[in-house]
C-alpha cells in the first residue's frame, strides 16, 4: 500500500496503473499471489490466474483515505491503481473498501457504511451479490454473527479459480474476504474489541481482514476514540521507516493529508488548515467485467499417470518446493512433459526462481505460449500458465523446455509440480 501511496505522490495524480506497476516491481518488495503477477507477461489483468484474489482490496485504504465523502473519486483512482493486479471483481473490491473509508468519514452507522459501499460497485458483480447477501442474513440474525458466517461458508466458500485455494480449504478470494470485514462492522456495532474479533475469527485472510474492518471504523470513530490499547505502540515507531521503504508512519500521514487536499480541491470543495469542506458526490460504479476460471476440478500432480515425461527431467531436491508436492525440473533444452486432461481450463504449476528458465506450451498440437519461470527476488508466485474457455473435453498439453532465458535469470531451471484442472459451470 505504501509503495501504491508513494507513486500517488510522487507522480501527478492520478498516477496511471504503469507508475503504480512500476512501483512495485524491482524494488526488493516482497510480492505474493496477484501481485506478483504484475511481474509477469500477462497483457490484462484478467489473464492472471488470480485475479479475484484479495490483493488490491488489502491495499486500497490510503485511496479511501485520501477521497472522504468522495466515492466517485474513490471508485476512480481504485480502477486504475487496482487494474494493475487484478479484475473483475477482485479489482472490486478495492473499490468496495475505498468507498468504505471514503463514507466513514461523515458516517457513524457500519451498515451504512458498508451500503455506501455497495453502492459503489456494479450490482450484478459477484462482489455486490454477497454484500447484499450479509446484509440480508445479518438482519435476519442480527444477534448471530456465527449463524451468518455459516451462510456465507455455505453459499460462498467454494470453487475458488486461486491456483493455491482450488480444491483446498485455503481461500483468499476478494469477495469472500470482503464478506468478512462486512462481517466484522456489522456484528462489531461501532465496538472496536468485537470488530476486530469477529472479523478475524471469521477466517481465511485473517490478519488483513480485521486490519481493513479496524480502519474503516477507526475513520468512522476517529482517532481520539479509537482505545488507548491499540494506539498505544504507535508513538514510539511514528518515526520509524517501514521495511522496503523510506516512508514513516509520520510521513505517510502527511503525505495522504496533503493528496487529499488536492482531491478535496479538485472536486470543488475546500481544505484549509481549519476547515474542511467537501461537496456530496453521489458513487458511481463502474462497468461490470467479470471473468471465471470454471470448477476446479482435479489437482494432478507430476506423479500421477496423466503426466508423461520425455528428456532430461530429474527429481529436484525438496527444499526447491518447500517440502511440497513432488517435482520434476529439467535444465537443457528439449525435454518435453505432456499432461492430458478432461476440463475447460488449466493452470500449469511449478517452481519459480531467480534461475527459472523458459519453455514453449502447446495445447492440442497447436503452440498456446510460453514459460518463463524467472522470477525477481522476493516474490512468490507458482502459477506458470493457463488457459481458460476452451470446450469441456480431452486436451493435451506439451511443455518443451528451451535454451533461452530472462536476462536476470541466473540459470534455465524448469520445474513442475502438477496442474489445475477446471471444468464449466
Amino acid at each position: 500500500m505504501i509503495e501504491f501511496n508513494k507513486t500517488s505522490g510522487r507522480k501527478a495524480l492520478p498516477a496511471t496503473s504503469l507508475c503504480s506497476d512500476r512501483s512495485l516491481c524491482g524494488h526488493g518488495v516482497p510480492l505474493w499471489f496477484c501481485c506478483s503477477e504484475t511481474t509477469s507477461v500477462y497483457d490484462h489483468a484478467s489473464r492472471n490466474p488470480d485475479a479475484d484474489d484479495i490483493d488490491f482490496q488489502i491495499e486500497s485504504d490510503f485511496i479511501g483515505l485520501m477521497t472522504p465523502g468522495l466515492p466517485a473519486d474513490a471508485t476512480r483512482y481504485a480502477m486504475r491503481v487496482g487494474r494493475v493486479m487484478n479484475y473483475g471483481d477482485g479489482l472490486y473490491g478495492g473499490v468496495f473498501v475505498a468507498s468504505m473509508y471514503a463514507a466513514a468519514f461523515f458516517e457513524r452507522d457500519p451498515r451504512k457504511v458498508v451500503e455506501a459501499g455497495l453502492a459503489s460497485l456494479p450490482g450484478e458483480s459477484g462482489y455486490a451479490r454477497i454484500i447484499r447477501d450479509v446484509l440480508r442474513w445479518s438482519a435476519e440474525n442480527p444477534r448471530d454473527w456465527r449463524r451468518t458466517w455459516q451462510l456465507i461458508q455455505d453459499t460462498w466458500d467454494k470453487d475458488d479459480p486461486c491456483p493455491d485455494g482450488s480444491l483446498e480449504p485455503f481461500n483468499i478470494d476478494a469477495k469472500l474476504n470482503g464478506a468478512y470485514i462486512v462481517l466484522g462492522l456489522l456484528y462489531g456495532a461501532g465496538d472496536f474489541d468485537r470488530t476486530l474479533d469477529v472479523s478475524t475469527r471469521a477466517g481465511q485472510d485473517s490478519d488483513c481482514n480485521p486490519s481493513s474492518a479496524a480502519g474503516i471504523l477507526g475513520v468512522m470513530l476517529g482517532y481520539d476514540r479509537i482505545p488507548e490499547r491499540w494506539k498505544s505502540g504507535l508513538a514510539p515507531r511514528a518515526t520509524r521507516k517501514f521495511a522496503y521503504t523510506n516512508y514513516s508512519f509520520e510521513d505517510i500521514v502527511a503525505s495522504t493529508t496533503a493528496r487529499a487536499a488536492k482531491v478535496v480541491a479538485a472536486a470543488g470543495g475546500r481544505f484549509t488548515a481549519t476547515d474542511i469542506g467537501v461537496p456530496r458526490q453521489p458513487p458511481a460504479p463502474p462497468v461490470l467485467e467479470q471473468w471465471d476460471m470454471g470448477v476446479p476440478d482435479r489437482r494432478i500432480n507430476v506423479a500421477d499417470p496423466a503426466w508423461h515425461f520425455v528428456g532430461g527431467w530429474t527429481t529436484p531436491p525438496r527444499s526447491m518446493t518447500r517440502s511440497g508436492p513432488p517435482a520434476r525440473g529439467a535444465s537443457a533444452a528439449g525435454a518435453e512433459a505432456t499432461l492430458t486432461f478432461m476440463g475447460s481450463a488449466v493452470t500449469l504449476l511449478g517452481v519459480m526462481s531467480q534461475s527459472g528458465g523458459r519453455a514453449d506450451v502447446f495445447l492440442d498440437g497447436t503452440r498456446a505460449g510460453e514459460i518463463d519461470a524467472y522470477i525477481p527476488p522476493d516474490t512468490t508466485d507458482n502459477a506458470l500458465w493457463h488457459t481458460y474457455g476452451l470446450p469441456n473435453t480431452k486436451h493435451t498439453v506439451r511443455i518443451v523446455t528451451r535454451a533461452d532465458k530472462a536476462q536476470h535469470s541466473k540459470g534455465t531451471v524448469v520445474t513442475l509440480t502438477g496442474a489445475v484442472t477446471y471444468r464449466s459451470r
